[in-house]
């Protein structure tokens, strides 16, 4: 099996605080993940003042009056910081990825060398952002939540008419709920929507623990993002539907087991297992003493351990044959005992 690519998503995690993103960065690159991405928005051009939170986004931020704007400002870094960001990354050794929520953030990120693109649920129906990111990516990934599938095949169509190619992108099956209720994952979508569109495909997972990740492995994803975070009861819209560091490793853990498991479509006998054919499989034995002469059947024949004779399979071919010679009891049957 291809290797998974799992992303650590902090997005806002951070609460704009630089020493906690770095403090981040740092537990997420011990999981062993490929990538660890980011959220990049200028709050003023993703929402008006006016548009109200997410009842998830009340209740984590205890705060149900303030704006969806008000709540942004708060978690959101500048610009500036991305690059510093991408630099810590980068020197842990793993893959710098953001969103972008707005046209200039995409051109930010753009600017900065990125080019695989998320494109997250909410912008699925955006045409002039699907537009900017299939004229400038070479991998996009497309969250599908909220969406139907027929919304899903429009944005997809509207990627390949701006250019991509479908080896270029991979549709993600995703609930915006946060956190996920299990009832409501969905995963055979993820793998239908795949065949449908002729598309690799993986998950985004906003579910409590790891075992949906694990799962959408199982069922063929090759890309699983999952929210990070160092402390589920810091502030912030995220946190509760994050997996600590804790969390990840293991999750990280099960999926590197789960592409071992997998293996090949090809049926075969395993290296580990070859030995224990001798013992565990079974041969044609003489059940008592058989005199030179006598005709072999069921009476005078047993199967029993080891497989040191011939092959029960076999056993039609010596049924109704006489023996050339005397046989003492649990002789294994051979070929030169019959005529």
């Amino acid at each position: 099996m291809t290797k998974t690519f799992i992303i650590a998503e902090i997005g806002v995690n951070h609460n704009a605080d630089f020493n906690l993103a770095v403090e981040m960065i740092e537990a997420a690159s011990k999981c062993g993940v490929d990538a660890i991405k980011f959220q990049t928005a200028v709050p003023e051009l993703v929402q008006t003042s006016s548009a109200p939170k997410a009842d998830y986004q009340k209740v984590t931020t205890g705060n149900a009056d303030e704006s969806q704007l008000e709540m942004s400002r708060k978690f959101h870094f500048t610009h500036e910081i991305f690059p510093l960001l991408k630099q810590e990354v980068e020197k842990r050794g793993k893959m710098f990825l953001s969103t972008a929520f707005d046209l200039k953030s995409l051109d930010y990120l753009t600017g900065m060398g990125e080019s695989i693109y998320k494109i997250p649920s909410g912008e699925i129906t955006n045409l002039p952002y699907l537009r900017a990111i299939a004229q400038r990516a070479n991998e996009v990934y497309i969250s599908t939540g909220m969406a139907t599938f027929e919304e899903v095949e429009e944005a997809v169509n509207a990627l390949l008419a701006s250019g991509q190619t479908k080896e270029q992108i991979t549709v993600l099956q995703c609930n915006t709920e946060y956190p996920t209720p299990i009832s409501d994952v969905n995963l055979l979508a993820m793998v239908e929507m795949g065949k449908k569109l002729g598309l690799k495909y993986g998950y985004s997972d906003h579910t409590p623990g790891i075992e949906i990740s694990v799962a959408a492995v199982a069922l063929g994803a090759t890309i699983i993002e999952k929210h990070f975070t160092t402390n589920k009861s810091l502030p912030g819209p995220d946190q509760q539907a994050s997996l600590d560091p804790t969390e990840f490793k293991a999750m990280v853990d099960a999926i590197r087991n789960i592409e071992l498991a997998l293996g090949s479509p090809k049926k075969t006998t395993s290296p580990s297992e070859a030995k224990n054919k001798f013992i565990a499989r079974r041969s044609i034995f003489s059940s008592r003493d058989i005199e030179a002469g006598e005709i072999l059947s069921m009476d005078n024949l047993v199967i029993l351990r080891p497989e040191s004779g011939i092959s029960p399979m076999l056993i039609d071919e010596f049924i109704g044959k006489s023996v050339l010679c005397s046989i003492p009891k649990q002789t294994a049957i051979d070929w030169s005992h019959i005529k």
